[in-house]
Order: C-alpha cells, then sequence, then structure tokens
C-alpha cells in the first residue's frame, strides 16, 4: 500500500524567521503521524537555513514514527546519520543558493564517491536512497553504487501540470508521467523501491500516486501549507486520502 512520508521543514523555517523555538518541528510530526503520516522528512542542509542538529536528535528520540534523513552526500553529514541512526538516509543535491533542491543528484557524474558513501550507510543498517531525476542513466548507476531506495523528482512533472491549467491529459504532463512510469519501471526491475516526491500538491498528487509500483510520496510544502489553515492532522489526512484513492484506481487499472 503506498505511503506518505511528510517533510516538515517548513515548519522549521517558520520558526527560524524570528530564531526562536516555536513552532516546534517534534511537535508537526506528532501531529502528521496522528493524521495518518507513515514517516517524517526532514533535510538538514548544510547551511542549516531550517532543519538544525537539534531538531534531527529529538525526531529521532521523542518521535514513534520512521525517519527519513535527507543529506548532502558529503562526511560531515555521513558522521551525523551514523550517529543518530535514521531508518532511512536519501543523499540530495545541494546548492547554497538554491530556495529548495532544483534536480537529481548526479550519481553518473561521481559513482566511486557515492559507492563508498552508500556502503558506509548500508554498513551501518540505515537504508540507503537517492533522489534522481527520471534518466535511466541515473537509475542504471544507482543500482550499480548499491542504493535500495530511489526517489525520482517530480518538479518536472508538477511544473509542467501547473503550466499546462492542471489538466492531467495534456500532451506535456502525459510525457512526465510516462517519463516517471518507465523510470520507476526500471527501478524495480533492478531490485530497488521506487518512491517519488518533490512539488506534489492536492491538484497534481494523484497522477503520480496511480504509477505501479510507487511505494512512497515524500511531501512537504503543500501539506504545511494548508495545515496553517486547517491544522497538520487534517492536511495529512486530505492528503493520504487522495493518494489512496489514486492507487486504489491504478491498481484495478
Amino acid at each position: 500500500m503506498i505511503e506518505l512520508g511528510v517533510n516538515i521543514d517548513h515548519v522549521a523555517t517558520v520558526r527560524q524567521a524570528r530564531r526562536t523555538y516555536e513552532p516546534d518541528p517534534v511537535w508537526a510530526a506528532v501531529e502528521a503521524h496522528l493524521g495518518g503520516a507513515d514517516g517524517i522528512t526532514v533535510h538538514l542542509r548544510e547551511d542549516r537555513r531550517h532543519i538544525q542538529d537539534e531538531d534531527v536528535r529529538r525526531l529521532r528520540e521523542l518521535t514513534h514514527i520512521k525517519l527519513n534523513l535527507e543529506m548532502a552526500a558529503t562526511g560531515p553529514m555521513v558522521d551525523i546519520a551514523l550517529k543518530l541512526r535514521p531508518e532511512t538516509a536519501m543523499l540530495v543535491p545541494e546548492g547554497r543558493q538554491e530556495i529548495t533542491t532544483e534536480g537529481g543528484l548526479d550519481i553518473v557524474g561521481q559513482e566511486d564517491t557515492l559507492r563508498g558513501i552508500v556502503a558506509r550507510l548500508v554498513g551501518a543498517g540505515i537504508t540507503t536512497s537517492v533522489f534522481i531525476d527520471a534518466q535511466p542513466a541515473q537509475v542504471e548507476a544507482a543500482a550499480r553504487i548499491g542504493a535500495q531506495v530511489c526517489e525520482l523528482h517530480t518538479g518536472p512533472y508538477a511544473h509542467a501540470f501547473h503550466d499546462q491549467g492542471r489538466d492531467a491529459r495534456s500532451p506535456a504532463v502525459v510525457t512526465e508521467i510516462e517519463r516517471l512510469r518507465q523510470a520507476g519501471q526500471a527501478i524495480r526491475d533492478l531490485g530497488m523501491r521506487f518512491n517519488a516526491g518533490h512539488a506534489l500538491n492536492y491538484f497534481n498528487v494523484q497522477p503520480v500516486a496511480a504509477l505501479p509500483g510507487v511505494r512512497e510520496l515524500h511531501i512537504g510544502h503543500a501539506i504545511v501549507s494548508r495545515a496553517v489553515f486547517i491544522g497538520m492532522r487534517e492536511a495529512v489526512r486530505e492528503m493520504k486520502r487522495l493518494m489512496r484513492e489514486a492507487a486504489g484506481r491504478g491498481a484495478v487499472a
């Protein structure tokens, strides 16, 4: 059954705007769990623009839900992951000037380095994921370095969906969904878990949730934005309902 991982980075973004102690990301994680989230995602960026080291430590100690730690593929970040032992560590590209992650990790261009990092994480019993673009070469490289999970970057699909007036049947959107479908099949054929995420929201999530074999979607900004108005529990419930409706239709089809 498809699962939902809720990214709570932007709860910390609000807190850091005032350099205060609220809203508390741990509280947000508990509320998301009570709303039906299957996991919590946080991105501990090297510049610590939102989530802080203490947030991750407290999430690890105080919540009873699986933790997915997004992180740059660097030695210091690997050391943090090895100390905290999240259920999943997801390697992502990271740029200091970007507002949010702008593309997938280039595994092809740095296979040797990433193979060693993945080996350290997997050796410690941490499920290791990579965030990649829906490109066959990147999927194949992910398998070669030993990644256990591939999360496909859904940003290009989400942008096409928005640009085409939220028309899921427009040629541009259909093209992006087909690219995700083919990459997802390749991931599964190579024995890895197929996840997806980035820029998904309440309007565009269902075509992705209906993809064959997709195991988990990671969604943050849209859920936190809606939670401002209706609360975190209800925002999570709404998203999960949409996902499961679509996944059920996809299974029947």
